[in-house]
């Protein structure tokens, strides 16, 4: 049977002897760990008597066979230690069964009674680890299981709960989907409540079959669940998620996704019988509403750093009870939250509570306007991080507003907030003054490169990073401006931006004065030689990785200034570039001491004359990509895997090779 580990870790497997009942040939399975142990192999007893008269000899039943549930279970009950139990799993799926439907605490001799002798075996036992296994100790629960798709059975958990029970204590279970025929259903969270009081972590995803029974189950035996995670699982309700707040009090993160039956009593428990929470979820859940979510915060611990409301049916009332008590808040995602309105959000701000909130990440929210984000900005005295996706009604004016009275941000990140226009990413930056850090602009299709004279603006010393991603928009012009309000950067993402050219970016690349270490030009396809030449003398002395993806333009003599001038480079990739093996051997000869990672993938001209330079780059090189370099021969690329034989090589199409 798939589900059964070995106790030893051994991962033989062995016939069961006479004892076997008819179906224990489906117990085992030659392509799957077991986490119980199998005896060692004996013949086979016949039990059976022989006619020599014709007729077929009949087959009779064991003695032990002929006992009720009751009388096995008592027998069970009193077997000396975990091997002997994993053995008597061995014999049969109803004997499996059986042995996980008895509690821990109903083991004659369990660990309160266990002798100084049997814990010292024990403890030696727990070494043996299976494949499956993260983490062993001689203390209960440091054992993790994951069982994914048609591996999740009843029948699976059983095992791990007979197998693990004595083995150091399973301390994490996550199942992940369900057999479609012979899915988890509340029989097999009942087996890990009754073997694995040890149980500290509970992740279940898409599992249709299992409802209410079996997290109550988990909730009368495991009382050291500090984690639960509950995702698609359209049978549990307000019954079971009640059941596992008010019987578990080290909870202290849940997560709720996609559950059709949990609704505001389940908040309302979990506000007022875990006091240790700190991080909640809960998505789209549509039974969820305001009384949930403001009984919740209302009476939520002083320690609920981590809150995520997403796609629920909540109103501004919600929001306001979240800016009044959510005082121990530091980090707050808020996402499609559609019947919330711009007064929501404001009193969001000034309800004067969020004086601990760190980060704040708000999407899909039509109620987050100019208005409500300066307000915000106001109220969170200490917020660092924030993030706006698809916040379609906040402009330049809201940006700039907010940036001015968030004294403490350091990173901002704007997704697809398609009215910021250029006047206002400048008007932002310069209006920042040395606080912030980080700024990124991805898919914002409001930005249009427009050659305006603009006034004398601020330039922004803090700035370390800017990344602006696809916004298509974007051009030289714009970029040209951009670069004198940032001095100091030290990484740059440009990844996407088709309408820049040399004359745009080398205005940036002049203006850096502490020289860049970080560089994604990926895609930018109007980028020549000219840029890497001026990008390599300007800032060779501190580039420590380099992305050129898809700049077609360049040619090998990129990568000789590249060879001339990078000494620290360690991450080069240089794909679907038009260099060839003079690139490479350029780069081969060059000053690099350090470089650890080089794509070459879709560069068409490489071939098999760049294998010596290949073997030389290949001293420092931990991963070399030469997919769709069509012109390097497989006898060649053989070579390279003896040679570099340190290296992960990946060659083909997408076909990895790990040495």
């Amino acid at each position: 049977m798939p589900a059964l580990i070995n106790y030893r870790g051994d991962n033989e497997f062995y016939s069961a002897g006479s004892a076997c009942s008819a179906d224990s040939a489906l117990f085992y399975s030659s392509g799957s760990n077991v986490d119980v142990y199998g005896p060692s192999r004996k013949r086979a007893r016949i039990s059976s008597s022989f006619g020599f008269d014709g007729y077929m000899f009949e087959k009779k039943k064991s003695s032990i066979e002929i006992l009720p549930d009751e009388c096995l279970f008592e027998i069970f009950r009193h077997l000396p230690g975990g091997q002997e139990r994993s053995a008597a799993a061995c014999v049969s799926k109803h004997w499996l069964m059986l042995l996980s439907s008895i509690k821990n605490s109903e083991i004659y001799g369990s660990k309160s009674t266990q002798t100084e002798q049997e814990v010292c075996e024990s403890s030696q036992d727990i070494d043996m680890s299976s494949a499956d296994e993260t983490k062993e100790d001689s203390s209960d629960g440091y054992l993790t299981r994951c069982i994914e798709g048609k591996k999740a059975t009843d029948l699976r958990l059983a095992a791990i709960a007979v197998g693990t029970a004595t083995r150091g204590g399973l301390g994490k279970l996550s199942i992940r989907g369900s057999n479609s025929t012979r899915g988890v259903t509340d029989l097999g969270l009942s087996a890990i409540a009754h073997g694995c009081p040890s149980l500290r972590v509970l992740s279940l995803w898409n599992v249709p079959f299992t409802g209410d029974e079996g997290l109550l189950k988990i909730a009368k035996e495991c009382h050291l669940l500090e984690k639960l995670d509950l995702c698609e699982c359209p049978s549990v309700s307000n019954k079971g998620l009640i059941a596992v707040a008010e019987n578990c009090p080290n909870l202290t993160a849940i997560t709720i996704e996609s559950c059709s039956k949990i609704g505001n009593k389940s908040l309302m428990a979990i506000g007022r019988c875990c006091p240790n929470l700190q991080s909640i979820t809960v998505k789209n859940c549509p039974l969820v509403g305001d009384q949930g979510v403001a009984s919740l915060l209302s009476s939520a611990s002083a320690v609920l750093s981590k809150v995520k409301f997403q796609a629920l049916s909540i109103t501004d009332f919600s929001l306001a009870v979240i800016g009044h008590y959510g005082k121990a808040i530091t980090n707050l995602v808020l996402g499609g939250l559609q019947s919330v309105t711009q007064k929501g959000f404001w009193a969001l701000g000034t309800a004067g509570g969020l004086q601990s909130l760190e980060s704040l990440l708000i999407a899909s929210c039509r109620g987050t306007t100019d208005v409500s984000l300066e307000a915000i900005g106001k109220g969170c005295p200490y917020l660092k991080q924030m993030s706006l996706k698809k916040c379609c009604f906040v402009s330049d004016n809201g940006l700039v507003a907010f940036v001015k009275v968030a004294g403490s941000l350091k990173s901002l990140h704007l997704e697809e907030c398609n009215r910021i226009t250029q006047f206002g990413i400048l008007g932002a930056l310069s209006n920042s003054g040395s606080k912030l850090k980080s700024l990124a602009l991805l898919k914002c299709m409001g930005i249009k490169d427009l050659a305006l004279e603009t006034p004398i603006l601020s330039p922004c010393e803090s700035l370390r990073s800017l990344t602006i991603h696809n916004c298509l928009g974007f051009g030289s012009a714009s970029l040209a401006v951009v670069g004198k309000l940032c001095p100091q950067l030290h990484h740059l993402d440009l990844s996407g931006l088709c309408a820049i050219t040399d004359d745009g970016l080398l205005p940036l690349l002049e203006s850096c004065e502490d020289g860049l270490v970080k560089v994604n030009l990926s895609d930018c396809l109007n980028l020549t030689d000219k840029v890497v030449a001026s990008l390599a003398g300007l800032h060779g002395e501190t580039l420590e990785v380099l992305n050129l993806t898809g700049c077609r333009k360049l040619t090998d003599a990129s990568l000789v200034s590249i060879a001339d001038n990078c000494s620290l480079l360690n991450d080069l990739d240089v794909s679907k570039c038009s260099i060839s093996d003079a690139g490479i051997a350029a780069l081969s000869s060059g000053v690099q001491q350090n470089l650890q990672i080089l794509s070459l993938s879709g560069c068409l001209n490489v071939s098999n004359k760049s294998m010596l330079s290949l073997g030389k780059l290949g001293k420092t090189l931990v991963g070399l990509n030469i997919q769709q370099c069509n012109l390097i021969s497989s006898s060649t690329i053989e070579l390279l895997l003896e040679n570099l034989w340190r290296c992960d090589i990946l060659y083909g199409v997408n076909t990895p090779v790990l040495i």
